[in-house]
């Protein structure tokens, strides 16, 4: 019986932990369209690769650098996840999230410490307003207190702060998604923008040949009295601008294979990659299934991070809204006290104290409210951010839509414009050889050619960057159920 009332105290504080001020999160709407504007049929019905939305991505998995079929691509993808410093900084990152939850959780519990001490008093006779009677050799004073103290979480505000600190660590996965999606993407832009630069390289070579045996056509006309000095003179000018123009392609090429090194975690000089001309049959270009603008918003991990930060704002407007009310804690103290180290721990020495304790705020001249306004602006900037943050997406999206099929008409136009001028050029050499035209229409089609040449080598890697961006705009193969399911408490 005696025991009777603790019972029904513990009981009715049970009871009243199960309360909780604050609102309840509801994930805010994103303005959205049915589709995208770039996607219609009637826009990509000569384009090859884009199809319809599905449900299913098989063609989106987790590899999704597979899609474009480069042996050396996925080789150096495969290691950009185990050496890559960016990614090892995010992955930490979220490891620290992680801990900051358990930190949060120990709160639940009461934290008991223990302080032992010794030591002796003797109290002077002589002092002031001192009762000679008690005068005497001195006392020992030996302790060993166990402490008890317990917050009892009547409103909620522990219980939000461990559903916050859970939110942000899944922010901090997602954070993690993103940058690790962002580093393969730009290992493949880079790859390509490499080998692009083999083509053109090869192509200013070829061109360096070219243009020196047509030095040597206009000498030997020169020395035959057939052509000017001009002629030499425009031909040698024509070879010196091309071989300029190869050694600048040489350093963007030494750029792009170091960018390639520090993505897969190596210094430059540890990397060297084989000149592997880009080609317009190789790689082929990857058929991407279609998705909606609604399933955009479960693919994307920035926007999943934006959406868990809102989340992880929204608790904070409770937790502020606890401070209006009373805090209830448990006190206790429990151990053994004495002497000297003979009776230190005898059972007469056994002592112990216990007590709830109330305190609340009466004046704090605005603080409470200032901190509630302030999560509440807090909560309304992270919402206006994970809206822009779809937004953004979906804009990304329509990019790249729009510059695959704009980009595949282009190539079609260059292909046909660099066969006239290949045609155009072996009809003016004839001709000068013949002594109807002059060396500067030579001079005109052989830049026209190689320009023409050029552009068709740039467009090709253009619309693989586009392919590579839309990939990367969709969330890769990447989806929001894919993040760690960390234990929260309401």
């Amino acid at each position: 019986m005696r025991r009777a009332p603790f019972a029904l105290l513990f009981t009715a504080l049970s009871l009243l932990t199960g309360c909780m001020v604050g609102p309840r999160y509801v994930k805010p709407d994103v303005p959205a369209t049915p589709q995208f504007k770039e996607a219609g049929a009637d826009s990509f019905k000569e384009m090859d690769g884009w199809k319809t939305a599905q449900p299913g991505d098989g063609l989106l998995r987790g590899k999704w650098w597979e899609l474009f079929n480069d042996a050396q691509l996925n080789e150096l993808e495969e290691q950009v996840d185990g050496a890559n410093q960016t990614l090892k900084e995010a992955e930490a990152t979220f490891q620290g999230a992680r801990a900051a939850i358990r930190a949060r959780r120990s709160e639940m519990a009461p934290t008991v410490s223990v302080g032992a001490s010794t030591g002796a008093e003797r109290l002077s006779a002589n002092q002031p307003y001192f009762n000679r009677s008690q005068a005497n050799n001195g006392v020992g004073a030996f302790s060993l207190p166990f402490d008890l103290n317990y917050e009892i979480d009547l409103w909620g505000r522990i219980r939000r702060q461990i559903t916050s600190a859970a939110e942000l660590a899944q922010a901090s996965a997602a954070d993690l998604e993103t940058a690790r999606l962002s580093l393969h993407a730009e290992l493949a832009v880079d790859y390509f923008e490499l080998r692009s630069a083999d083509a053109q390289k090869r192509l200013l070579s070829d061109t360096v040949q070219a243009y020196q045996e047509a030095l040597q056509l206009t000498q030997d006309r020169y020395d035959g009295g057939a052509s000017p000095l001009s002629d030499v003179t425009q031909a040698q000018t024509q070879l010196q601008t091309a071989k300029v123009a190869e050694i600048d392609v040489a350093v963007d090429r030494a750029r792009y294979e170091h960018a390639i090194a520090i993505l897969v975690g190596k210094p430059p000089a540890a990397l060297s990659l084989t000149p592997m001309p880009l080609t317009i049959q190789q790689p082929s270009l990857p058929g991407i299934p279609g998705i909606l603008p609604a399933q955009l918003l479960e693919r994307r991990p920035d926007i999943a991070a934006a959406e868990r930060r809102m989340a992880a704002a929204n608790e904070q407007i409770g937790i502020a809204r606890t401070a209006y009310f009373p805090t209830i804690s448990l006190s206790a103290i429990a151990g053994f006290a004495g002497t000297s180290a003979v009776n230190w721990f005898s059972w007469p020495s056994r002592m112990w104290a216990v007590g709830p304790a109330v305190s609340q705020t009466l004046f704090d001249h605005g603080l409470r409210r200032a901190n509630s306004e302030s999560a509440k602006a807090g909560y309304e900037a992270t919402v206006a951010n994970y809206r822009q943050s779809a937004l953004t997406a979906f804009q990304q999206v329509e990019d790249n839509l729009a510059a695959l099929r704009e980009l595949e008409k282009e190539a079609r136009q260059q292909t046909a414009a660099t066969e006239s001028a290949l045609k155009s050029l072996d009809i003016f050499k004839v001709r000068y050889e013949g002594g109807v035209d002059t060396y500067l229409q030579v001079i005109t089609s052989q830049t026209a050619a190689l320009q023409n040449q050029r552009n068709e080598i740039d467009i090709f890697r253009r619309r693989i960057e586009a392919h590579i961006l839309l990939v990367k705009a969709l969330g890769g193969g990447w989806e929001a159920s894919r993040l760690p399911q960390l234990t929260k408490v309401h």
